[in-house]
């Protein structure tokens, strides 16, 4: 382990502003996960999702902030990576960030075929394989321009998702009170909270459909994770990540847990149909005219900024392996804007070829890729705590003053934070859908550590 704290600056250019990471942290969280996967989660848990939700939120919320304690002592464009390799050894900064950026560039191509999807659907003429490639240039010319303009795609995407759920929470508020027409009982008065305890009570499935209901969503807070690489950027890392760390876990909390509570007070968790988002379902039943294709324009946005956000996040996890000696040096090369071109170009590349083959083999070859990032995220989530748990010591003993942001409970809610995520663990090897994913996943991470252990050994014989 270095025993140094590192003090040289990013390479990389500058230009976002506080506005731009706010909106990063709030909508690289908020895709299509919340809008439409989000079905799945009340299937199994009925009204229980929002105990679920704000169980997977929480665990969210303790990962972040300690990521956020480490970013702000610490920016830079690897994050947690760079901060993995400064705890635990280059083992663990070469593992954590390949996997990162393959789960990045693999769910890339789940995005950009279902924007395809539903751009095909309003333009039958064009095929799906065409809409994938404008895309990928329209967001590859985006992230090869200055950060700035990186920056601006993203606030304003994320601006029309935060509008779309803070307007649902209001309409869905409204319809509870009886002040819409719509979410009314056979008798005509206001539904009221009538549906958090009909059919079958809060948890009709009991804590077993809570804990199912955690396992389906804990995967949709992964993205949060791009803001504290994109901080680095900032023109001031320290308080940037401080400041949008803050304010996004809350946000975020609130506008899942929020829309989950509106939407199963709404309507009875029974009339929730599978392949329908439940937020079609609730506005359909407020009166909202059109719902279905409102939603499918949210939805739209929310996979494209996703895309913008994934592909910005795995060509700066790239370059910062590859400014290690942990990837390809090629891949340095900076453009006058301070932007790594080639990484973009990297990341772009792996992603489009994953696109294909989802387009080309969605039930094999793609489903096998799926599954082996289906758990990563909470592999590199029990990483960034166990980094957090020796750097922080570090940062205490050598620069104290660089704690601007502190993880609470140090180190009881650490321990606390992975005893969560063993648990999570241990529960998918008992869930039967879940289990595949979890194998699959577990069996790429060896690979990576077991390359990332020859590697050692043989940089320690030379």
């Amino acid at each position: 382990m270095h025993d140094q704290l590192p003090s040289e600056p990013e390479p990389l250019g500058g230009g976002l502003k506080q506005r731009h990471l706010t909106m990063l942290g709030l909508g690289g969280v908020i895709g299509a996960g919340l809008f439409v996967g989000s079905g799945a989660g009340i299937a199994v848990a009925g009204p229980g999702i929002v105990v679920s939700y704000l169980i997977a939120g929480t665990l969210a919320m303790c990962v972040m902030r300690m990521l956020g304690e480490m970013s702000a002592a610490m920016p830079a464009s690897g994050s947690f990576s760079v901060h993995a390799e400064r705890a635990l050894g280059r083992w663990a900064g070469f593992s954590v960030g390949w996997l990162y950026w393959f789960l990045l560039v693999v769910v890339l191509a789940v995005e950009a075929t279902g924007a395809a999807q539903i751009a095909n659907g309003w333009a039958p003429g064009v095929p799906q394989w065409a809409w994938v490639l404008v895309f990928m240039l329209v967001f590859t010319g985006a992230n090869l321009a200055a950060v700035k303009n990186f920056g601006e795609f993203e606030f304003w995407f994320a601006a029309l998702k935060v509008f779309a759920i803070v307007a649902f929470l209001i309409l869905g508020t409204l319809a509870v009170f009886g002040l819409l027409p719509a979410a009314s009982d056979s008798f005509g008065d206001p539904v009221g909270f009538t549906n958090l305890t009909g059919q079958g009570g809060f948890l009709p499935h009991g804590w077993q459909g809570v804990i199912s209901g955690v396992l389906a969503v804990v995967f949709a807070f992964g993205g949060l994770e791009v803001v504290t690489i994109a901080a680095a950027e900032s023109d001031d890392p320290v308080r940037a990540v401080s400041r949008a760390v803050r304010s996004a876990v809350f946000r975020i909390l609130f506008f899942y847990v929020g829309s989950m509570l509106v939407i199963v007070t709404v309507m009875p968790w029974t009339a929730q149909k599978a392949g329908i988002s439940p937020y079609v379902t609730v506005l359909d039943a407020i009166g909202v005219p059109s719902a279905g294709q409102i939603m499918n324009i949210v939805v739209f946005v929310a996979l494209l900024s996703a895309l913008n956000a994934n592909l910005y996040g795995s060509s700066r996890m790239v370059f910062s392996l590859a400014e290690r000696g942990e990837g390809p040096r090629a891949l340095l090369k900076v453009s006058g804007g301070g932007v790594p071109r080639r990484a973009v170009f990297a990341s772009v590349a792996f992603g489009f070829v994953s696109v294909l083959l989802n387009l080309e083999w969605p039930e094999s070859v793609f489903l096998y890729m799926l599954n082996s990032v289906g758990a990563v995220l909470l592999f590199v989530w029990a990483l960034i705590a166990a980094s957090q748990l020796r750097l922080r010591r570090l940062v205490e003993r050598e620069a104290p003053e660089r704690l601007v942001l502190r993880m609470w409970g140090f180190p009881w809610l650490t321990w606390v934070t992975l005893a969560a995520m063993a648990a999570v663990i241990g529960l998918m090897l008992t869930d039967d859908t879940a289990r595949p994913q979890l194998l699959w996943s577990t069996g790429a991470t060896a690979l990576v550590v077991a390359v990332a252990g020859v590697r050692e050994l043989r940089a320690r014989r030379a």
